[in-house]
C-alpha cells in the first residue's frame, strides 16, 4: 500500500509541477500530500518491524524444537539444514544466511529497512521543500536534506534496535520466570 501511495503521489507531484512550473501552489500541494505519505510510509515501517519480530520468536522456538530433537537423538544432526541454537548464528542459518557477520548485512536488505530508507528520503524531500518556503538558499536546503536522511534513517534504525532488544528482553523474562518455580523448589 505505501508504495503504491509513493508512487501515485510522485506522479501527482510531477503533473502538478509541470502545470504550474514548480511554483507556490507546487509547493503548497507537496506540503500537504507528502506528509500523508510519509505518515503511512512510518505506519507501514512499524508494522514491518513488529512482522519482522515474531518471525524473529517463531525462528526461536523452530531452533529450540531442533535443539530439543538434538539432545534426544544426536544422530538427527546431519538431517537438519537450519539452526538449532538460539545465538546470532543459528538464527542466521535458519534464515538462510549462515554467513559470519552476516546479522548486519542481513538487516541493511530486510524490508523495514528498505521501507525506513524510503521514509528517510520522503522526509528529507519535505523538509527541504519546506526550507525553500522560508526562504533557504540552495545550499542551505541541501545541508536540510541531507541532515534529514541521516536523521530519519538513525530515528528508524534506533527504533528497530529498541523493539529487537524488547522482544529480547521478554524472552529473557518468560526464561526467569519459568526457571522460577524448578529452581525454588
Amino acid at each position: 500500500m505505501f508504495l503504491t501511495l509513493l508512487s501515485g503521489a510522485t506522479v501527482a507531484l510531477a503533473l502538478v509541477a509541470q502545470a504550474t512550473a514548480f511554483g507556490d501552489a507546487f509547493s503548497i500541494f507537496a506540503l500537504l500530500l507528502l506528509p500523508v505519505v510519509l505518515y503511512v510510509g512510518v505506519a507501514t515501517y512499524v508494522r514491518l518491524t513488529e512482522i519482522n519480530n515474531e518471525d524473529l520468536v517463531w525462528v526461536r522456538g523452530m531452533n529450540r524444537l531442533r535443539r530439543a530433537y538434538l539432545e534426544l537423538d544426536p544422530d538427527l544432526a546431519r538431517h537438519f539444514v537450519t539452526g538449532t541454537t538460539e545465538d546470532a548464528e543459528g538464527f542466521m542459518q535458519t534464515y538462510g544466511a549462515p554467513m559470519k557477520g552476516s546479522a548486519f548485512l542481513h538487516g541493511l536488505v530486510t524490508t523495514p529497512t528498505t521501507i525506513g530508507v524510503v521514509n528517510a528520503a520522503v522526509a528529507a524531500v519535505l523538509l527541504s521543500i519546506l526550507a525553500t518556503k522560508v526562504g533557504g538558499t540552495m545550499g542551505s536546503v541541501a545541508v536540510v536534506g541531507v541532515l534529514t536522511f541521516v536523521a530519519a534513517c538513525v530515528i528508524e534504525a534506533w527504533f528497530g534496535y529498541r523493539t529487537v532488544a524488547m522482544v529480547e528482553y521478554g524472552r529473557a523474562a518468560r526464561d526467569r520466570a519459568a526457571r522460577a518455580p524448578e529452581e525454588g523448589g
